[in-house]
């Protein structure tokens, strides 16, 4: 048992102590506390994990988790049952300012955005395990372990409802999904093979102004009011993109930002959708089958970025006139695009540059190595898409800087310190 000071919150969802001489990354507790905690991993090195059980001084903020299944020793799914909606988003500001000054050099103070419904039945996909007798339930943190549950208070209501009524496949893991009809797909994943055990498969959602027919296990934003959050922050970091203007989606997924980015270049523009998923691409290509300005192109965004720089949009999409991007819209997995994918993209001189990224970290990098090629953050939004948890949804808006540091998308606003964003 360790008797520690709570230090600041840190990425991941735990926060950082100290106790003779070395880290201590303790969860279930809140920056300013004092606690009992007790060690729950050590490899002998330089820090150790432990979970907060006895606390000695509370911190602002603290409240008892709405979840029964929460806490020590419970489900790894949730970081903050333990604090308040509010205390919740100003942790997870201060995880992205600290991520963007520590690797990009960025000093700038974030607000972390509420979306509609608090903080509790908001989930609508999410991912089970089942126990040794059939049961279905979640992982504790960092384990292999599966607690069974009764239900989940972040999981959108009635989600779960058919899949705990029933028994799975001993060791199986289960994908649910509830879509925006209400109906709640399952399938049980076991050795690789993917079946199908509850609904239809076939999901349908609603967002940025149209109706979206999909794989359920297609890529969806989680949180209802996150697709829409997403396409508007978006939208507003495209700037003055207009009609007859080309731009490339990269990881566009089923084409929730191609629609809108579609609309606002109209029929003599393009807008060109690249995602590797073959579900995703299938359902891009028949939901913006009525927009002139997509296409949609499959294969890796590696890849394909070489196809279209080497012989341009024409060959890739079929039937238009080769033309470089103006803009570059970006939602690579939770990994980033990485250095050498962000030099690339740096380099094809689109005049803004709109990053979606969940992870802060990642993010942070890709700002850097966007910095490297002349492009300065702009405008960052980050939203709680994700209650409960460390994570967040941010877009964040590149624009590149011409040779006399004003910004070449006519703007004509100036350039901060280049230090900071």
């Amino acid at each position: 048992m360790l008797d520690v000071e709570i230090g600041a919150i840190a990425h991941g969802g735990h926060c950082v102590a100290r106790h003779e001489g070395r880290v201590v990354f303790v969860r279930h507790a809140l920056p300013g506390e004092r606690v009992h905690a007790v060690v729950t991993e050590d490899g002998g090195g330089s820090f150790c994990r432990a979970d907060a059980v006895t606390v000695l001084r509370e911190a602002p903020g603290r409240v008892e988790p709405a979840c029964p299944w929460a806490g020590p020793g419970g489900c790894g799914g949730c970081d903050f049952q333990h604090a308040d909606h509010d205390t919740q988003r100003d942790l997870k500001a201060a995880v992205v300012a600290e991520q963007l000054a520590h690797i990009a050099g960025i000093e700038r103070e974030i607000v972390c955005e509420a979306l509609p419904g608090g903080p509790l039945g908001w989930r609508t996909r999410m991912r089970m395990a089942v126990t040794d007798d059939g049961r279905p339930g979640l992982r504790a943190h960092r384990s292999h372990e599966v607690l069974p549950v009764g239900d989940c208070p972040i999981a959108v209501p009635e989600a779960l409802a058919p899949v705990l009524e029933r028994d799975w496949t001993p060791t199986a893991e289960i994908e649910v999904v509830r879509d925006g009809d209400g109906e709640t797909h399952a399938a049980e994943l076991l050795e690789g093979e993917r079946r199908l055990e509850v609904g239809s498969g076939t999901a349908h959602e609603h967002a940025a102004g149209r109706d979206w027919e999909l794989p359920a296990p297609t890529f969806w934003q989680v949180h209802p009011g996150a697709a829409d959050a997403v396409v508007g922050a978006a939208m507003a970091g495209v700037g003055d993109l207009g009609p007859g203007d080309t731009v490339w989606d990269l990881y566009g997924g089923a084409g929730l930002i191609a629609a809108a980015l579609a609309e606002r270049v109209g029929a003599g523009g393009l807008v060109v959708n690249v995602e590797s998923d073959p579900d995703a691409t299938g359902a891009a290509a028949r939901n913006l089958d009525d927009l002139p300005a997509c296409r949609v192109v499959r294969g890796r965004v590696e890849k394909v970025l070489e196809s279209l720089v080497r012989v341009g949009a024409s060959e890739a999409t079929g039937d238009r006139v080769s033309r470089a991007p103006d803009v570059i819209v970006a939602d690579p997995p939770r990994k980033g695009l990485g250095r050498p994918l962000a030099a690339r993209i740096g380099a094809l001189g689109a005049r803004r540059i709109v990053h979606v990224a969940c992870d802060p970290a990642a993010l942070a990098r890709d700002v850097a190595a966007l910095a490297e090629t002349g492009y300065r953050l702009d405008d960052l939004r980050v939203f709680d898409a994700f209650p409960m948890t460390h994570h967040v949804e941010c877009v964040a808006t590149l624009v590149r800087i011409g040779v006399d540091g004003t910004p070449r998308d006519g703007s004509g606003a100036e350039p901060d310190h280049p230090d900071r964003s």
